[in-house]
This record gives C-alpha cells, sequence and structure tokens, in this order.
C-alpha cells in the first residue's frame, strides 16, 4: 500500500451557509509538495443516503426534483442527510417518505460511493428498499416532487435520458439490479 502524503497544513480558504471549501498543504513521498482545495462538510458528520426503492421485481422509484447546480429539473433516486441519532436505514426509510410518499418493510445498506473524491469529502450510502407500502411525512422541499419508475431492464436508456444525470444514482442503480439479478428475483 502507497504512503499517504503528510499534511503540513489545512485551512478554510472559503465559506458558506452549506459549503466550507479547505486549502490542505501536502508533501508526497517523494518530496513533493502541492496545495488540495476540497469541499468538506460544515461539521455534522452525519453524511447522506440515497435509496434504491423497488416498486415490484423490474421497478425502481425516481424523483423529479429542481437542482441548482444544474439549474435544471432532474430525475434521480430519493436521497438526503442523515439527522442526528438516526442510522442509515431510518434515514433512508424517512426520505423515502418525504421524497417518494412511500414507507419499505425491507431496507438493506448496500454500499458506500463518493461523488468525486478528487475535491469532495462527502459520500453517500446507498440503500435497497422493498416492499414497499404509501405513507407520506412533510420534508424539507420546497415544492411536491414528481414521482416516476425505471425499468431496471432499461438503465443503458435512463442513462440518456436529458434529465437523469446523477452518476451516483445510475450506479445505485446498476448495483441492485446486478444483486437482485445474483439472488434470482430479476431474470438476467
Amino acid at each position: 500500500m502507497r504512503q499517504k502524503p503528510t499534511v503540513l497544513s489545512r485551512e478554510i480558504v472559503a465559506s458558506s451557509r452549506l459549503f466550507r471549501v479547505e486549502a490542505v498543504q501536502l508533501r508526497f513521498s517523494n518530496g513533493v509538495e502541492r496545495t488540495y482545495e476540497r469541499l468538506v462538510g460544515r461539521g455534522n458528520g452525519y453524511g447522506a443516503v440515497m435509496i434504491v426503492a423497488m416498486l415490484d421485481a423490474e421497478h425502481a422509484v425516481l424523483v423529479e426534483e429542481y437542482c441548482g447546480g444544474t439549474d435544471e429539473y432532474e430525475l434521480s433516486l430519493p436521497k438526503g442527510l442523515i439527522e442526528p441519532g438516526e442510522d442509515v436505514l431510518a434515514a433512508a426509510d424517512r426520505e423515502l417518505k418525504e421524497e417518494a410518499g412511500f414507507g419499505a418493510r425491507q431496507l438493506e445498506h448496500l454500499t458506500e460511493l463518493s461523488l468525486s473524491p478528487g475535491y469532495m469529502s462527502q459520500k453517500i450510502q446507498v440503500v435497497l428498499a422493498s416492499d414497499l407500502y404509501e405513507e407520506r411525512l412533510e420534508g424539507d422541499e420546497p415544492e411536491p416532487m414528481r414521482v416516476d419508475k425505471v425499468n431496471l431492464r432499461e438503465l443503458s436508456a435512463l442513462a440518456m435520458h436529458p434529465q437523469f444525470t446523477e452518476g451516483r444514482a445510475l450506479a445505485a442503480l446498476y448495483l441492485a439490479r446486478d444483486l437482485l439479478i445474483q439472488r434470482g428475483l430479476l431474470a438476467a
């Protein structure tokens, strides 16, 4: 295993209500020094969760919401922050109820994904939800989200959809599809 660089200094160089930019001065094992900048969390450390919620053996829930980063309405998976005192599965169930109007009787943690590890420290926990039932909780979304669905057999087409651009959501859907195929719950 490679030796991690030595941290020479860390400094917050910009901050907003949502983001902090940290400059990290590093020395690599070959003596080369570089300053990396990265987005870091606001310090709560609870993380986030993304849910692949299965309506049936083939279809997963998608939600449409306005995304400030792209200035567009985008399709993605239900997701949100893990609240203080909440575990990953409880957060997944709550976010699914808030964003899509479904609860889940079966919840399973699949993996952890990063968005862009070169400059972001945030990670998201991916949860598979099944045996859904209708239940809506009020969330913090500024407007109701439109709920849609995708057939796990049509992920290549989804990847080409102009409203579906989130790579980690696509990765989560492929992981869930492959797991369901391995378990014999979805035909290959």
